[in-house]
């Protein structure tokens, strides 16, 4: 039996947790769990067997922490190879065959942020995970599984490293918190659109959260997955008992709530922190006998961006059409000049109207296009989370922005032409996307709805062939201008609507065409898109600052039972004044002036730029103190509540921080008179652990709000913290761990703190952290985010006296 007849044959059973045990064992505080692969290969071995006796199906290596930025390729080879011979070897002496128990390479995450939120380069993400897999294949691994990613961006990369490295399986685990996001954003139905996309093999979640926790992301899961479901939860959550950690679930609790996640959808378990082989085999003999829940193919339509996902299904959606050079001077030289916070407001002011999804094209004579398209989707991500476009018909273009586009785009487009689909289907393939096909071929566009819905069959069949589903294909029957055939809206109307009846098809339009030529287009367009939609139309490219388009849409909604109690209806009606005579593009257009010129606005939008302009704009009227106060601060206040509230996203708060440090450096070269001084911080990754990408997020924050912060990196011995606490007589220090092999080290930490610096408070925070076990050992602060290290950075400030520090 292979993995792939495993996964679809019934309840699949994984291991459980490995750095927990290697410290009952003896693992040092701060000590590198993969090292034992050379350093102890009889504990190692032994804990794999005791997994497979327990009844794990699929057992992974202890090569969590390995990767191509930490290790030396010669230090993968010798640590990889001898991880994969400990599980083989543990098979082996369990008595099974590899055809009936199976080897997992497990692949964990970096531990740095990619760009632009950090200084990882996508394709040395790559390349770092490249590293690792390539080895474990060599070495024989039966699967790939990817898992405790919490960025999306990161989890493409180590997805696409694996698919090109190999054609085994490929499993995924995210991270998700109790309000189902991970760190970066995503939510489980981003995730799943993301991650189908790429072809993983089976998804879910790990890590962070007990049994119980998990279930509400579960469901939301199961909703929209249509491959094998993956669920490893924590033993609840950890506390210092008699100097070690341990959790609060004990195996049966935890057995009899996997037991309802089963019934759930999960069919793949198993245990993550805190879990051992007596939690695997109470697991398996609870559940062992249930059948899963059938595979069913959701048949839902999704693209994502970073932190959501949009649904194309009943309720049509709107693309904002307006980041398209062609009849746009202003563009086109914002364009050539590389003027991006010109685009970025652009494709802002198009969400804030009302848009679901943002078209994106920057062909242009004279430009590189597919650098420019690349630039533009980077830049577009950065400050907004709605889902992109990609309009090109420039391949390489297509194929460089998908793959470093974060999330699940559309696709526009592909054709009916042999050649066309040729190049762009193996794309979609490859990256995930939802097509836009456009129902023209070798001989053009067909005059009759019955031709155009011909192509659109020959692309479906076609597409087919490479593993695209028919639901992630949008057939746009192609808007002809009625003022050059009078029958052209006609046959448009009725190939939308046999799409739909004939082929189970969604379709886009790009809606405008239809008045090409003709005065008061629109009032022609608004009344063509009611037409199309009340045929069935699912995607309309359309300029959602339009206020006859809106109106029109708005209004179908309400009339279709599309929208619950009129609410989204209601609250465009207050926007329109006097029966509709103020029109919703000039009213958009004069709110985009006046943000442009709010500093404000800026920040919290993220444009450096912008930021700096209007910081130095305001300190020639005011007092530099009054700008930072009036101005910087509450801009920054204001992002830092919406993402403790869950309404603002982690890539928007740090671009928001960078654009607020932009304007702070602009103001301080006004200032003449001292303001308040702030102490020093001091952050480190505690020892032993090489993730510091909450160490950063929280330097970035605190050096917005004017805090100076000495980073002394990661992976930082006990006596090193110290040293620079007392040498510096800092009041705060901040501790991170992401990993539960080093919440040791942090504690000894703290000891030490106490000891040697006294007046010194620590905060601490990371994935393994709770608040409770932040207080067993000995810290003053658990963050649970950045911006609670902010808070506390701000309380203890006031509590302190002017004091001058080095």
């Amino acid at each position: 039996m292979t993995v792939m007849e495993l996964l679809h044959s019934g309840i699949v059973f994984l291991d459980g947790g490995t750095g927990a045990v290697f410290q009952q064992m003896g693992l040092k505080a701060g000590e590198r769990p993969e090292l034992w692969n050379q350093t102890h290969p009889e504990q190692v071995t032994a804990l794999h067997r005791a997994y497979y006796e327990a009844g794990s199906h699929i057992v992974s290596t202890n090569t969590f922490g390995i990767n191509g930025l930490k290790y030396s390729q010669q230090e993968i080879e010798t640590l990889v190879g001898a991880a994969v011979s400990h599980v083989k070897a543990a098979r082996m002496q369990a008595g099974y065959t590899e055809s009936e128990r199976y080897v997992a390479l497990d692949v964990g995450p970096t531990g740095k942020m990619l760009k632009p939120l950090g200084d990882l380069d996508f394709e040395k993400a790559v390349a770092a995970f490249q590293a690792v897999i390539e080895v474990g294949v060599a070495h024989g691994v039966d699967l790939i599984f990817i898992e405790t990613m919490n960025d999306s961006l990161e989890t493409k990369a180590a997805v696409l490293a694996a698919k090109e490295s190999c054609d085994l399986p490929v499993f995924v685990t995210t991270v998700y918190d109790e309000t189902g996001k991970l760190m970066t954003g995503a939510g489980p139905e981003a995730m799943v659109a993301l991650l189908e996309g790429l072809r993983a093999d089976a998804i879910g979640l790990n890590c962070s959260l007990g049994p119980e926790q998990m279930k509400p992301v579960v469901e939301r899961l199961a909703k929209v997955a249509s491959v094998p479901l993956i669920v490893k939860p924590n033993a609840g959550l950890p506390h210092v008992q008699d100097g070690k950690t341990v959790y609060d679930v004990l195996p049966e609790e935890f057995a009899r709530s996997m037991k309802d996640i089963v019934n759930m959808g999960a069919r793949v378990i198993g245990g993550c922190c805190g879990t051992t082989p007596e939690y695997i085999r109470v697991l398996h003999e609870e559940v062992a006998g249930m059948e899963p829940c059938p595979l069913t193919d959701k048949d839902v339509t999704l693209v994502s961006s970073y932190a959501s996902a949009v649904e194309i299904g009943e309720v049509p959606v709107l693309i904002g059409e307006r980041l398209n050079p062609t009849g746009k001077p202003k563009l086109k030289e914002a364009l050539k000049a590389h003027r991006m916070d010109e685009i970025v407001r652009e494709g802002l002011s198009q969400e804030e109207a009302g848009a679901h999804i943002l078209d994106v094209n920057v062909g242009l004579p004279g430009i590189d296009e597919p650098q420019m398209m690349c630039d533009v989707v980077l830049a577009l991500q950065a400050v907004t989370p709605i889902p992109l476009q990609i309009d090109t018909s420039n391949v390489e273009a297509m194929e460089r922005a998908l793959r470093i586009y974060n999330g699940k785009p559309m696709i526009n487009s592909v054709n009916g032409k042999a050649e066309n689909m040729a190049a762009v289907l193996p794309l979609a393939a490859k990256y995930g996307g939802v097509l836009i096909a456009l129902t023209l071929d070798e001989e053009g566009i067909p005059e009759t709805a019955e031709g155009r819905v011909a192509i659109a069959k020959r692309i479906y069949q076609e597409a087919a062939k490479y593993g695209i589903p028919k639901k992630d294909i949008l057939v746009d029957p192609l808007t002809m201008a009625v003022s050059a055939s009078g029958d052209a809206a006609k046959v448009t109307l009725e190939a939308v609507r046999r799409i739909r009846q004939e082929c189970g098809g969604k379709t886009s339009l790009g809606v405008s065409n239809v008045s090409f030529g003709l005065p008061g287009r629109d009032i022609i367009n608004s009344v063509f898109f009611a037409l199309a939609l009340e045929n069935g139309l699912n995607a309309a490219i359309m300029n959602p600052h339009s206020g006859e388009m809106m109106k029109a849409y708005r209004s179908f909604l309400a009339l279709k039972c599309m929208d619950a109690n009129c609410e989204g209806y209601i609250a465009f009606a207050q926007q329109v004044q006097d029966t509709g005579m103020i029109q919703v593009s000039q009213k958009a257009q004069e709110k985009e002036e006046t943000a442009q010129g709010d500093l404000i606005y800026a920040i919290v939008k993220g444009l450096s730029d912008a930021a700096r302009t209007e910081a130095e704009k305001l300190c020639q009227t005011r007092e530099a103190l009054e700008v930072i106060n009036q101005y910087i601060v509450p801009a920054l206040d204001q992002v830092g509540k919406g993402f403790e509230q869950k309404t603002v996203f982690l890539p928007q708060l740090l671009l928001s921080a960078e654009a607020a440090k932009a304007a702070f450096e602009q103001v301080k070269e006004h200032i003449t008179v001292s303001g308040e001084e702030k102490y020093p911080v001091i952050l480190a990754t505690v020892k032993g652990d090489i993730h510091d990408i909450g160490k950063n997020i929280v330097k970035v924050l605190l050096e917005s709000y004017g805090f100076p912060v000495i980073d002394l990196g990661r992976d930082v011995a006990p006596e090193r913290i110290v040293q620079e606490a007392k040498q510096r007589n800092v009041p705060l220090v901040g501790l991170s761990a992401l990993m539960t092999t080093t919440v040791g080290a942090m504690e000894e930490t703290i000891k030490l703190l106490r000891r040697d610096a006294p007046n010194c408070k620590v905060v601490v925070g990371g994935a393994v952290l709770t608040e409770d076990f932040a207080r067993q050992i000995g810290a003053d602060k658990y963050a649970a985010d950045a911006m609670e290290t902010v808070r506390y950075a701000e309380e203890l400030l006031t509590n302190l006296t002017q004091t001058k520090y080095e």
